[in-house]
């Protein structure tokens, strides 16, 4: 299997979204026969820090879209972290193999979600935008985890990371992956030659770049105003914190 490597930023047209498609498709012909499933140790998850918005200054945003534009349903359901009434909703566009979007998940994340998606104060919406095939069939493959499970796949893609998006064979990497979520290998190739599911992710990419202007990864909407890049946790505090 030939490794296609991240872009820094979206293509378009029709020629792209074959390439796409044509990608993630070829992860499972490229995939060899595996062993049983692996089991999960279940080490406890560390107590997220606390975060401090006073250490920080809110940067100020790139601009501001249509929130109900924003907010209208897109070519998948969205999976909201937190409670769905929040005064604070943070929409973020993500590439499964940006080190970045995967940096922003491990470190500034936790302690969002302890402070802020936790306590009833702000939501967040993870939504696809994919850069190449891996990616999308990472998402793929998050969405058919079940709704219940799609956050939790993300955090533990973005996690293992460094052990699938360079991997030579990144079919063998994710399989293992979708194993420990309990996926079947049959489960597993069903789920990436799903072109409906293909064509939807491909979609909400596509939608966040035309309709919002999303050219990199991480972006994200805080009630509307757009934030492109990686933030720290206390710069996130500090952009929620005038929204309260």
């Amino acid at each position: 299997m030939s490794v296609i490597p991240t872009a820094s930023a979206p293509r378009s047209g029709a020629s792209w979204r074959r390439l796409m498609l044509a990608g993630a498709a070829g992860l499972v012909l490229a995939m060899g026969s595996q062993a049983g499933a692996q089991t999960a140790t279940g080490t406890p998850a560390a107590s997220a820090p606390a975060t401090n918005p006073a250490a920080a200054t809110a940067p100020s945003p790139e601009g501001t879209v249509d929130v109900a534009k924003l907010m209208a349903p897109q070519a998948l359901p969205d999976i909201i972290v937190g409670k769905a009434d929040a005064p604070v909703t943070i929409v973020e566009y993500a590439s499964m193999t940006c080190s970045h979007c995967r940096d922003f998940h491990s470190e500034s994340y936790p302690a969002l979600k302890q402070d802020y998606l936790d306590t009833g104060k702000a939501k967040l919406i993870l939504r696809e935008f994919p850069f190449d095939p891996r990616a999308l069939a990472a998402f793929m493959l998050a969405r058919c985890s079940g709704e219940d499970k799609r956050t939790a796949m993300v955090d533990v893609l973005f996690d293992q990371q460094a052990e699938w998006a360079a991997a030579e064979n990144a079919s063998v990497a994710l399989l293992k992956i979708a194993q420990l979520a309990g996926m079947s290998q049959d489960q597993f190739t069903t789920c990436l030659k799903d072109t409906d599911l293909q064509s939807k992710v491909v979609a909400v990419q596509e939608a966040g770049q035309k309709d919002f202007g999303v050219s990199a990864t991480p972006t994200f909407f805080v009630n509307g105003e757009k934030y492109a890049g990686a933030l720290s946790a206390d710069q996130m505090a500090a952009i929620i914190e005038k929204h309260l």
